[in-house]
């Protein structure tokens, strides 16, 4: 047996074990997250017609300001849309990523996946070259901002598990109805909301079986959660392109996506709960994913749930922040991920590692499946902001 077969062998071995384990755990660990006190940040407003606008207020709706244009509107919905979308209820934000805003409106009665419809920027008008993420292209408001800035992660993006509302002609708003289909004249809200109590941080201890601790602005520190297996290696996540190093690329209710590459590169890792890596090849067989699953003491698992999967992380980023007149502001408003690495106590950036035009393609070349091995722990730096 060679060295990646027998890779695979334990890796597949070691996630079954773990998801079994999990399957007995309790999120009680979690429930104060899952139950917080919200504030509104924004909300984001999208007329769906050729030319309509796309508009953004940050005062509850008195007044908004331009911030993009559609380009093309749907009169669609996807009913074969990714399977983590199971976890997130009807009528909510499903998923936010640099390269789209997915919204969910229904349950699929064939597989029990979400019915949904989405947001995309420019970018995607072409599809890019070897572009894997999820991508429904007639189901699909196309707009013409610009990927990884204003709502797709420049500092309005929403996130999982957010209000969407709907206005059609002459008629109130409303939240969005059980198996709504968007029709062109709509226009179509997301009420952009966060949790009062809000983090400071998520340490990730990068072993098997370790901690996950979220500590927040007033002192209190608890673990929420367990490593089951480690993120060794880095893959071709082809939305990380949209994504600098160290930054949040998506995040829904069934993944963090985590860039190692710098903008216009590919290259990053994603953290999945036990119960969806487990249904999942890759993840089963490379060393790609981090899995993590709930503390042991009881009973439920922990997809489409916060601190991870809903209401808490969302990408946040703009490459030309430092030169923006309000630049103190946007850099406290950001997501940040740093490392640190075997024999070291401190914590240091996130490493630049990506692929070249030549390894995008066919099988990964064997340093990427052992490129993060030396890392110890991960955290997820918050906004240092913790008022809204």
């Amino acid at each position: 047996m060679n060295k990646k077969t027998w890779v695979r062998a334990f890796f597949t071995f070691i996630l079954s074990v773990a998801f079994c384990i999990s399957a007995f755990a309790s999120t009680s660990s979690i429930d104060y997250e899952n139950n917080p006190k919200f504030d509104e940040l924004y909300r984001i407003k999208v007329w769906n017609l050729p030319g309509g606008t796309v508009e953004v207020s940050s005062d509850e709706g008195k007044s908004y300001e331009q911030v993009g244009t559609v380009v093309f509107p749907t009169q669609k919905t996807n009913s074969e849309s990714y399977k983590a979308s199971r976890w997130v209820p009807n009528g909510k934000v499903a998923a936010t990523a640099v390269n789209a805003i997915h919204i969910k409106t229904a349950t699929s009665t064939a597989d029990g996946s979400g019915i949904i419809f989405s947001l995309l920027p420019k970018e995607l008008l072409k599809k890019p070259r070897y572009y894997k993420s999820y991508l429904s292209p007639d189901s699909s408001i196309y707009t013409d901002i610009t990927a990884g800035e204003s709502i797709f992660g420049g500092g309005f993006a929403p996130f999982v598990g957010n209000m969407v509302m709907v206005s059609q002609p002459a008629k109130p708003v409303i939240p969005l109805p059980k198996d709504y289909v968007p029709q062109l004249g709509d226009k179509i809200y997301i009420l952009v909301d966060r949790p009062v109590d809000y983090p400071k941080e998520i340490d990730f201890e990068n072993r098997f079986g370790g901690r996950i601790t979220i500590k927040y602005f007033s002192g209190l520190e608890k673990d929420v959660a367990v490593v089951l297996r480690p993120a060794i290696g880095i893959g071709r996540f082809e939305g990380t392109k949209y994504a600098s190093v160290g930054r949040i690329r998506a995040n829904h209710a069934g993944v963090i996506d985590v860039s190692t590459s710098p903008l216009g590169e590919i290259g990053g890792f994603q953290i999945v709960p036990s119960r969806h890596g487990s249904e999942m090849k890759s993840v089963l067989e490379m060393t790609q994913w981090m899995v993590i699953g709930p503390l042991q003491d009881g009973g439920e698992m922990i997809e489409g749930k916060a601190p991870f999967f809903k209401f808490f992380i969302k990408p946040s980023y703009g490459p030309n922040d430092i030169e923006a007149d309000d630049w103190e502001k946007k850099l406290l408003d950001r997501f940040l991920l740093e490392v640190k690495y075997k024999g070291h106590d401190d914590w240091r950036p996130m490493p630049s590692i990506y692929f070249n035009e030549y390894d995008l393609s066919g099988d990964l070349p064997d340093w990427a499946n052992d490129a993060l091995a030396a890392v110890t722990d991960f955290r997820i730096l918050f906004p240092i902001r913790s008022d809204p």
